[in-house]
């Protein structure tokens, strides 16, 4: 899995802020599929599915991070210390492709 933080720069031409992702540090995680479920959002049936990642401890990982995993990204929700900076388990959310 990695995970990934999103930079902000400023577009030359137009002075336009420009948002793109790039990878933070690429490691090795249990994955947990926590299940999923179905809603209706704008007249659509969509698809959560909720994965949680327990991984060794990485200083600064926040919920403005997200992870790329098994061809699909998943927004951090909630970020939980394990032990004493022993490791974490991040909470994500991933839309159905």
């Amino acid at each position: 899995m990695t995970i990934e933080r999103a930079t902000i720069t400023i577009d030359p031409d137009y002075g336009s802020q420009i948002e793109t992702w790039g990878p933070l540090v690429t490691v090795s995680a249990q994955v947990v599929q926590q299940g999923g479920r179905e809603f209706l959002a704008a007249a659509q049936m969509m698809a959560e599915i909720r994965v949680l990642f327990r991984l060794r401890w990485i200083e600064g990982i926040t919920v403005l991070d997200r992870v790329a995993y098994a061809d699909r990204l998943h927004n951090i929700k909630e970020v939980r210390e394990l032990g004493r900076r022993e490791g974490l388990e991040l909470m994500t959310v991933a839309a159905a492709l």
